[in-house]
């Protein structure tokens, strides 16, 4: 699957696009983004524009499976706000404009799993104690990217015991680790390689999540946000 500019994605097997580990991105100079970020990103890895229109194709993947069942969306907290406002927006658009009505309440749950770019052996749960709220409901989790799957894995273990009817994980992205058997969500956008990236709400302690594209952060950036 070519996207503008040549870009070295193809369709993978499981409805998501899969950018190859040599793609060199887009320059920064092809796009507008925030000034106080000049000097601290490499690249544009995915543009915005490509984000939303991936966004649109899954919200109408995840409606036709669904059907008219109700479902209760718990967005994964921070990252995953813009990609969950964005696929919940669009959900609601294809059921408006449908003869099956979709109905969606909306809930949060906060993970912490960095620290700087590197993934922590303990995962935290903020939010935990409204999970027994999800029982005999069709659960959609929406997060912004899935890595080794550990930290999805703990949530699930946790929901599962709240015995809902239904769990579907959709995640904006997917990065390509060496663990076989790493977790696959049901829908993903875009399968990446192992690159710590930054954007559309995604963050390196708490910087650029007002960044439309996502991009992959350079070593300046590192060391200029570190904590």
């Amino acid at each position: 699957m070519a996207g503008p500019g040549g870009l070295a994605a193809r369709r993978g097997s499981a409805r998501g696009v899969v950018i190859s580990d040599d793609w060199p991105g887009y320059s920064l100079d092809l796009f507008t983004y925030p000034q106080h970020y000049y000097g601290d990103l490499e690249y544009v890895l995915i543009p915005h524009g490509i984000i939303v229109d991936r966004t649109e194709r899954l919200a109408k993947d995840i409606a036709q499976d669904i059907g008219d069942n109700d479902i209760v969306v718990l967005c994964v907290l921070k990252g995953g706000y813009k990609f969950c406002a964005d696929l919940v927006e669009h959900i609601k658009n294809l059921s408006r404009n449908s003869e099956r009505f979709i109905s969606m309440k909306v809930d949060f749950v906060r993970l912490k799993s960095y620290h700087n770019d590197k993934s922590m052996e303990d995962m935290q749960i903020m939010g935990e104690d409204d999970l027994s709220d999800l029982r005999g409901k069709n659960v959609l989790i929406v997060e912004d990217i899935i890595g080794t799957g550990r930290t999805m894995k703990a949530l699930l273990n946790n929901i599962e015991k709240c015995e809902p009817k239904m769990i579907k994980v959709a995640s904006l992205l997917v990065k390509r680790t060496s663990q076989p058997d790493g977790f696959r969500p049901d829908y993903y956008g875009f399968e990446i390689p192992d690159i710590f990236v930054v954007g559309y709400a995604l963050d390196y302690n708490e910087y650029f999540r007002d960044l439309n594209h996502i991009c992959v952060i350079n070593d300046q950036g590192k060391a200029k946000y570190r904590v």
